[in-house]
C-alpha cells in the first residue's frame, strides 16, 4: 500500500544520506563477520548455527563491536558499518530479532565529542529528508535542533521521583526496595549500578520524550566503557532517547587492557546468575 511504499523509500534515503555524510566526514565503510566463534559486544542471547565443514558451532552476531575495535587497533581510525544484528530475544513494536544498526568508531575522541557529532548528524539527516529540523511521531512533534540536554542517569532518577533520595541511590537495600515497589524482581548478584539501571529503564525511560542524552551510567553495567577519572564508579557513556526509546548508545572506549580483562572475566563468570554466562573473548 502507499504508506508502506513510502516507508521503504524513506529508509533507503536515510541509509544513503548516512553513508554520504560519514564518508564526507572521513569515515570508511567496512563489513565485519556475521557468524562469529564467540558472541560478544552486547548483553544479548545469540542465535546459534553449525558449520558442518569445521564441525563447530558459530553465533550470529549480536553486535559488530569487537570486530570493529580490531580494525581501529589495526590503524583504521574512522570506520562505520551499517548492517544486521541478530538477538534471540522478544518481539515487540520496539524490538526485532533481526535488525539493522549503524555502528561507528573514531580514534582519539571521547563521548562528549561523539554526542555532539550524533546530534549534528541527526539534525542534518532530518533537514535533508523533511526540510526542517523536527519530526512528528504518533501525534507528537520533536525538535532536533542541537544541543540536546545532557543529564546524568542518577539525576534523571531524582528528577522523575522514582522514590529514592540522593543518598539512597547507592544503597543496595534501598534500591532493592524501590525496585520491588515498581514491580522489578531484583536478582541476588545485582549491585547498586544494575539496580539503578533497572529502575531507570522501567520508570524513567518511557517518560523521556524530547531528545535527551542520559550520561554517566554505572560502570557495573558498562563493561566496555572507560571510567571517569574523577568518579571511577561511573562510565563515560551515554544513551540518546527520543519518544521514550533508546536510539543511540556510545561511550569513551576502555583502553586499559588489564581493566578490560577484569571486566570480561566478570562477565564470563555469569550474567548475574539469571542467564547463560557471556564468553570471554581473549582475542
Amino acid at each position: 500500500n502507499p504508506r508502506s511504499l513510502e516507508v521503504f523509500k524513506r529508509r533507503s534515503q536515510i541509509v544513503d544520506w548516512l553513508r554520504r555524510h560519514l564518508t564526507a566526514a572521513g569515515f570508511m565503510e567496512v563489513e565485519t563477520p556475521m557468524m562469529q566463534p564467540l558472541a560478544g559486544g552486547a548483553n544479548a542471547r545469540p542465535f546459534v548455527t553449525h558449520h558442518n565443514a569445521l564441525d563447530r558451532d558459530l553465533y550470529l552476531r549480536v553486535a559488530p563491536e569487537l570486530h570493529l575495535k580490531r580494525l581501529v587497533i589495526g590503524g583504521l581510525e574512522q570506520i562505520f558499518e551499517i548492517n544486521r544484528n541478530f538477538r534471540n530475544e522478544g518481539l515487540s513494536s520496539r524490538h526485532n530479532p533481526e535488525f539493522t544498526m549503524l555502528e561507528l568508531y573514531q580514534a582519539y575522541s571521547d563521548y562528549q565529542e561523539l554526542m555532539t557529532f550524533i546530534e549534528e548528524m541527526l539534525r542534518g539527516l532530518v533537514v535533508e529528508l523533511l526540510g526542517e529540523p523536527c519530526i512528528r511521531y504518533q501525534g507528537e512533534e520533536y525538535s532536533l535542533v542541537p544541543p540536546f540536554p545532557r543529564q546524568p542517569l542518577a539525576q534523571a532518577l531524582l528528577d522523575h521521583e522514582v522514590g529514592l533520595s540522593s543518598e539512597e541511590l547507592v544503597q543496595p537495600q534501598a534500591l532493592r526496595d524501590c525496585a520491588l515497589g515498581h514491580g522489578i524482581e531484583a536478582q541476588p548478584g545485582w549491585g547498586w549500578g544494575r539496580l539503578q539501571l533497572e529502575i531507570f529503564e522501567r520508570v524513567v525511560e518511557p517518560k523521556l520524550l524530547a531528545p535527551v542524552f542520559i550520561t554517566d551510567y554505572p560502570a557495573e553495567v558498562s563493561p566496555l566503557s572507560r571510567c571517569r577519572d574523577d568518579r571511577p564508579e561511573l562510565a563515560e557513556r551515554f544513551e540518546l532517547f527520543v519518544h521514550g526509546m533508546e536510539i543511540a548508545n556510545g561511550f569513551s572506549e576502555l583502553n586499559d587492557p588489564e581493566q578490560q580483562e577484569l571486566h570480561f572475566r566478570r562477565q564470563a563468570a555469569g550474567r548475574d546468575g539469571e542467564e547463560e554466562p557471556m564468553p570471554h573473548d581473549q582475542d
